[in-house]
């Protein structure tokens, strides 16, 4: 059975500091190029960012570069979204994908003082 489990969402204050994880099981992982993405209450679903299988090239939306870090652990089947320095128009909810296949149940991400 393919999952894609997030964890480490919640609340977070402006210019803190959150990491998402995306486990996954059911499927090769370490095949599959990563990416998250999120919906928030101003836009539809928005690309956030994106790794390689190999982990060796990543690429992020303007909105957040700079601020978020994309990453992966092959061997535990995750992938890893750092977000540092959040902004409260990051608050949404987030969203794992093994492209082109497979999404992630979601997670709310709330940046609020």
């Amino acid at each position: 059975q393919v999952q894609l489990v997030e964890s480490g969402g919640g609340l977070v204050q402006p210019g803190g500091s959150l990491r998402l994880s995306c486990i996954a099981s059911g499927f090769d992982f370490g095949a599959y190029t990563m990416t998250w993405h999120r919906q928030t209450p101003g836009n539809g679903r928005e690309w956030v960012a994106g790794i390689t299988n190999s982990g060796d090239s990543t690429n992020y939306a303007n909105s957040v570069r700079g601020r978020f870090a994309i990453s992966r652990d092959n061997a535990k089947n995750t992938v890893y979204l750092q977000m540092n320095n959040p902004k409260p128009d990051d608050t949404g909810v987030y969203y794992c994908h093994a492209w082109p296949a497979h999404w992630g149940q979601r997670i709310q991400v709330t940046v609020s003082s």
